[in-house]
């Protein structure tokens, strides 16, 4: 059985969706980076100076007395849009990013694709063909 397991473990496609998963991950981080820290400073700064991370509606006295969206967390039942709101813009932006990186990789392989191969070698017929022809010019 450890040997099976070894097999499926090494094969090329579990390490490559290994790779794949840690680079995502990281991917991930620097998308929410930009975000958090480029994007949605400049959308609340734009939409007057609101950050959206404290757009919330406390469900219980307590939670809607709160000034920030911690603090109704912790006093209650609260919908955190504002959060909900920049989580979708980040999964916007990463959804646009690989539709972006996969636009280039099809183009890519389009161009491979559209390459001239090597032309294919010379069937029999014109390696005879050929070769008459070279005796006929030797002789003439």
């Amino acid at each position: 059985m450890l040997q099976e397991f070894k097999k499926f473990a090494l094969r090329g496609n579990v390490v490559d969706l290994a790779v794949g998963v840690i680079i995502g991950v990281a991917f991930g981080k620097i998308v929410e980076s930009l975000v958090n820290d480029i994007i949605m400073p400049v959308i609340g700064r734009i939409a007057g100076g609101l950050d959206f991370t404290n757009y919330f509606i406390g469900l219980t006295p307590a939670a809607s007395q709160a000034t920030t969206y911690d603090a109704a967390k912790k006093a209650g039942a609260t919908l955190g849009y504002g959060t909900f709101i920049t989580v979708a813009i980040n999964f916007a932006i990463v959804a646009f990013v690989l539709f972006l990186i996969i636009r280039a990789m099809n183009r890519m392989m389009k161009k491979e694709a559209a390459a001239p191969a090597a032309p294919p070698p010379p069937t029999k017929e014109q390696v005879l063909l050929t070769e008459i022809r070279d005796l006929l010019k030797a002789r003439g």
